[in-house]
């Protein structure tokens, strides 16, 4: 089924003066006014689109891209102030109205706010900045450690930063492993590190690999500035490890692992070796 807020491929059915008409199929004709004709358009041809209503409620098309569709989050500037509320700038000539009662709070010209798109009760395209009644924070999902995930940067806390995973839950970056500024409605690549037993999702900026390969450079290091040699090894007191590579345990033998499987060091009964 074909919906308002969305992107679609359609053919084009018939020609006018003022635009060609689409078939949206249970919408019917949608008009795509002549000003976002692409060259050679002609009958029979398919076009993108995004859906919409005009300023009288009538589904209309653009070749305009949004920054959003109805039922994602983007990070938008206001544009203007009016009765009827705060009105953002989304990539379409027509803005996006974000009503008073859908506030967090009050909205100021020129700043941006995080907000999620959906269709009021009219059918039209709405947003909301009330984003903690939208984003979820169960543990309904399929999201599984080392995945790659999409994210957008919603809050700070005591702990960290709470992100925005993938247009549908929330995660948390903690900052002492974040090491990069991050700011307000960024969006960025990141990685399910670890789903707790509540469902709720830890986060970070950096791929399992990547973690390793730092924690096996650290090591590397360590051993080239002494010699080629660490009086430690996989049954070492994990606190004789933290103290010298400030890494625990659990990751000293996982990256020890994969220095050993490279030949780049050997493992010895009183400690590790550079090759």
């Amino acid at each position: 089924m074909i919906k308002i807020g969305s992107t679609y491929d359609l053919e084009v059915v018939k020609q006018t003066e003022f635009g060609v008409y689409l078939d949206a199929e249970n919408l019917g004709e949608i008009l795509l006014p002549t000003k976002y004709i692409p060259d050679n358009l002609s009958v029979g041809d398919t076009v993108e689109v995004f859906l919409y209503l005009d300023s009288e409620d009538r589904p209309i098309a653009t070749t305009q891209t949004p920054k959003a569709e109805v039922g994602e989050f983007a990070y938008l500037k206001v544009k203007e102030n009016t009765q009827f509320g705060a009105f953002l700038d989304w990539g379409l000539d027509k803005d996006v109205l974000v009503p008073f009662a859908e506030q967090h709070r009050p909205m100021t010209v020129g700043h941006s706010y995080i907000v999620f798109l959906y269709l009021d009760n009219q059918g039209r395209i709405t947003a909301t900045s009330k984003i903690d009644k939208v984003v979820q924070e169960d543990d309904q999902h399929n999201f599984y450690p080392q995945q790659k995930v999409d994210l957008i940067i919603a809050n700070s806390t005591e702990l960290g930063f709470k992100a925005i995973v993938d247009q549908s839950h929330w995660g948390l970056l903690y900052k002492d492993e974040v090491d990069q500024r991050l700011s307000f409605g960024q969006s960025i690549e990141g990685y399910v590190k670890y789903i707790r037993e509540d469902g709720k999702i830890d986060l970070s900026l950096k791929s399992g690999r990547q973690i390793r390969d730092n924690y096996s450079q650290v090591i590397l290091d360590y051993l080239r500035d002494h010699d080629g040699y660490a009086a430690v090894h996989d049954k070492s007191p994990p606190a004789q490890i933290a103290d010298l590579f400030g890494i625990s345990k659990g990751q000293f033998k996982k990256a020890i692992g994969g220095l050993y499987k490279q030949k780049v060091i050997t493992i010895e009964k009183d400690g590790i070796r550079l090759v």
